[in-house]
């Protein structure tokens, strides 16, 4: 089972991902986000919580992870980085759709 920090990693990698939660925003709202990842410990709370009612009204995988840490380095990033979406899954759309079902 893979992670959503290595699906993040490998869409990076072959794809293309919008990082920084102005970005994932607009990427939502586009419909051109496949799929997001925000973490848990970005404080204040109101900086990414309406970032899973948009996921849900689009009808758009939303995950939540543990470390912000872990997502900028998944990202691609040298610092931390609140929320994450893939936009070109690139070789990363089988691992997507496994993570779909698990949702």
């Amino acid at each position: 089972m893979v992670s959503v920090y290595e699906v993040i990693e490998k869409a990076r990698k072959t794809g293309k991902v919008e990082k920084g939660t102005n970005e994932v925003t607009k990427a939502i709202e586009r419909g051109t986000a496949k799929l997001v990842a925000y973490a848990q410990d970005v404080q204040p709370k109101e900086i990414i919580q309406h970032l899973s009612l948009l996921c849900k009204e689009k009808n758009i995988p939303c995950f939540e992870v543990d470390k912000k840490e872990k997502l900028g380095l998944a990202a691609g990033l040298g610092v931390s980085c609140a929320s994450v979406a893939i936009i070109l899954s690139g070789s990363a759309d089988k691992d997507i759709e496994s993570l779909k079902r698990k949702q």
